[in-house]
């Protein structure tokens, strides 16, 4: 499919140097963006990225994190990068599974073994937004969210976990992005968020509470492709009361274990 030229004729006598230097970011990013997409699923290392756009590897890592921060670009294996999820309706799209689809009967075992409700999030560039949802069959049932809801990522247990599965360099951006209204969220701040990033990621799964819903706590867990690669997340909810160390423990482990089938 043509595109069009990101060549235009402008006077230079209209442009300050503030938005020469922004117009042309702009369009070594849509460079860069255009190679990715010419790539398709499989995507393009970094040299190759170089040698298509005609760009220096720190500028080429510099616009390939603003664009994976904000969705546009996502890691392809530990060394590619291909399309991200802010481009669903590209031509590499038919390829993606559809994630809400796959990850319901594991939020339906999820939810059957502790009476909870169970979610599921993809990423958004810096946002969760939440694909699927089972309610449980306990008679007090913490709805924290619903399908479509959107929130800062890392304010959820799902997508703590989903964050804490990055690289560093888009967990930093992410974080950064968002830091403005954190705190709307039970007073999150970018460096507890941090912290939790951190607990998770030693710990191999997600844990929060009193955070996105008050006197609530969740457990989440990333969910990985075949290659490894965190694609979206999941959580269960309840109150502070249901979820005592040794059932937060329990549920993980039946995520663990629910999950296992889709990395094969």
């Amino acid at each position: 499919m043509a595109r069009p030229s990101t060549n235009q004729n402008v006077h230079s006598a209209d442009v300050s140097p503030a938005d020469a230097t922004g117009a042309r970011a702009l369009r070594r990013g849509l460079q860069l963006l255009d190679a990715v997409l010419d790539a398709g699923p499989e995507g393009l290392r970094v040299v190759e990225l170089c040698r298509a756009c005609g760009l220096e590897r720190a500028t080429v890592h510099r616009l390939l994190a603003t664009l994976q921060a904000a969705g546009y670009v996502a890691a392809a294996g530990r060394f590619r990068y291909a399309a991200g999820p802010r481009l669903g309706r590209t031509a590499a799209a038919p390829a993606q599974p559809n994630m809400a689809v796959r990850l319901q009967p594991v939020l339906a075992q999820v939810s059957a073994a502790y009476g909870d409700a169970a979610f599921a999030i993809v990423r958004e560039g810096p946002h969760s937004h939440c694909i699927a949802r089972e309610v449980g069959t306990h008679p007090v049932q913490v709805l924290v969210i619903q399908v479509g809801t959107r929130q800062p990522l890392g304010v959820g247990a799902a997508g703590l976990a989903l964050l804490s599965a990055l690289p560093d360099a888009q967990v930093q951006q992410i974080v950064a992005a968002n830091a403005p209204v954190l705190g709307a969220y039970g007073g999150m701040t970018a460096e507890r968020l941090h912290l939790l990033v951190r607990a998770t990621r030693e710990r191999g799964w997600s844990v929060i509470g009193n955070h996105a819903t008050r006197n609530v706590l969740a457990v989440g867990m990333a969910v990985r492709d075949a290659r490894g690669e965190p694609v979206a997340a999941i959580s269960l909810a309840s109150t502070l009361a249901r979820m005592p160390r040794e059932r937060q423990q329990l549920v993980a482990r039946t995520m663990r274990e629910a999950l296992a089938p889709l990395a094969a």
